[in-house]
């Protein structure tokens, strides 16, 4: 390793601090990053992710050149890059972990052409370290996380180092290197060389965000599910391109659990991602497949256009919807009570509802996403029981009592009084300017599915 020209290929980990890549010790270290035009070709020019991603590289570079090295960014296609970099004399490649359909896909043909090695940098645990005593994987989380509790150490908060490895010779490192019929054009490094707009949102730093768990923390469990109010950590974006590490995060937990607080619930939550990774890594039909199939589902094209243009005359439906298409984000709570809607009240395929999500969601990550559609139609491992189906009604009511998120999302609602966007006999009873009536009745919708699953 130490005598190989290195390429250190930043992915979901767009970090100086507490970077396994940059721990790795090598003769020669390459950063790239890779603007991947397979992925690029089917966003939206203002995609909002591009934008975040753009800025976080821009942060990078000037972390790198503070250690003395530099970052080198591609637009390509991935292959095309390390067809290229083998040609200059590179040998292997360091990445963090993607367990997704096309991250393995693409790994796989990188491997054809340089040693690829793998880096668990996104997750508390590897995928085979959590097992049952015959080494098969779990499907149930309660007894997963019975053991990965105990198997929990000191190593997992481990905070890397960098190496001080020497940076390779490389040409304009200051241009973005597009790839094109094996030709390389240089482009000035602006988010505009990658065909795609930069937006004037300021994203929060994600030191900034875990500096205030504390305040957070000792309310999580009892707070977090109410819409309005800011009681989650907001780090799953910054946990997705890895601006933090998660070792960062249980270091924090480790030190307020040192001054008194109760740490173990927000700590679940973090071993639930793990759980959904872990998952989809052991079970990869699951990127597409039901893993029970039990429910006959009928596509109306219909509801499916009145939900993705938030005209379901459902508010927190609505409300959930417009928030996500306008801000990337959706509340956690509401992506549940807008998933059970998709699946249980409007019958319609758990695969519409995650691609729809994908389009939009600042945190993407296929295994939390898609495991999470099939929680909330009941096909999947673990998955809650077909028969519970969330009244969206009740649900706002106990999550966003006075309706201020719904009101926010959806302003043109702020004159209406709360209580009535919160029951379902008025909103189908009375004229609602500039918003329909909704395009179900609960009881109705709720029946259909049950009568729609196969016994």
């Amino acid at each position: 390793m130490e005598n190989k020209k290195t390429i250190l290929w930043f992915r979901r980990d767009l970090r100086v601090e507490d970077s396994i890549l940059l721990s790795i010790k090598a003769k020669e270290v390459l950063p790239i990053f890779i603007f991947d035009k397979a992925i690029l070709k089917s966003l939206q020019k203002d995609d909002k992710r591009v934008d975040f991603i753009f800025k976080q590289i821009e942060k990078l570079k000037i972390s790198l050149q503070k250690i003395g090295l530099e970052l080198v960014v591609f637009y390509a296609e991935v292959v095309d890059v390390f067809v290229y970099l083998k040609s200059l004399g590179y040998e292997e490649v360091y990445a963090s972990v993607d367990y997704d359909n096309y991250a393995l896909a693409r790994d796989k043909k990188v491997e054809e052409l340089l040693t690829l090695h793998r880096l668990n940098d996104c997750y508390i645990y590897e995928p085979n370290e959590v097992l049952k005593a015959d080494a098969s994987a779990y499907v149930v989380f309660a007894p997963y996380y019975k053991l990965a509790k105990t198997l929990y150490t000191k190593e997992h908060a481990l905070k890397y180092e960098f190496s001080n490895s020497k940076l390779s010779n490389f040409e304009n490192i200051d241009k973005i290197h597009e790839i094109e019929n094996q030709t390389i054009i240089l482009k000035p490094f602006a988010i505009a060389s990658i065909n795609f707009k930069k937006n004037s949102i300021v994203y929060e730093d994600s030191k900034v965000k875990l500096s205030r768990l504390k305040d957070k923390i000792a309310s999580y469990i009892e707070r977090r599910d109410y819409v309005y109010e800011q009681a989650t950590s907001n780090l799953s974006v910054d946990l997705r391109f890895g601006t933090i590490s998660i070792r960062a995060i249980l270091r924090e937990l480790i030190k307020l659990k040192k001054l008194g607080f109760e740490t173990e619930g927000f700590f679940r939550q973090l071993v639930f991602r793990d759980y959904y990774a872990y998952l989809l890594y052991h079970f990869p039909i699951l990127h597409t497949k039901d893993f029970r199939k039990c429910i006959n589902y009928e596509f109306n094209e219909d509801y499916y256009n009145s939900f993705i243009t938030a005209n379901t005359g459902i508010p927190i439906v609505d409300a959930g919807i417009s928030e996500l298409i306008t801000t990337g984000n959706m509340h956690n709570r509401v992506r549940m009570i807008v998933a059970s809607f998709f699946c249980k009240h409007l019958l319609l395929p758990w695969q519409k509802g995650e691609q729809f999500f994908a389009k939009y969601l600042m945190d993407y990550d296929a295994a939390s996403n898609i495991l999470s559609w099939q929680w909330s139609s009941s096909t999947g491992i673990d998955a809650q029981p077909y028969f519970r189906i969330f009244n969206p009604y009740s649900q706002s009511k106990k999550f966003d009592k006075d309706a201020n998120y719904i009101k926010m999302h959806l302003p043109f609602l702020k004159d209406i009084k709360a209580k009535y966007l919160h029951d379902e006999n008025f909103l189908f009873n009375n004229e609602i300017e500039n918003y329909p009536k909704p395009i179900v009745e609960h009881k109705f919708a709720s029946q259909r599915f049950l009568n729609s699953v196969r016994k």
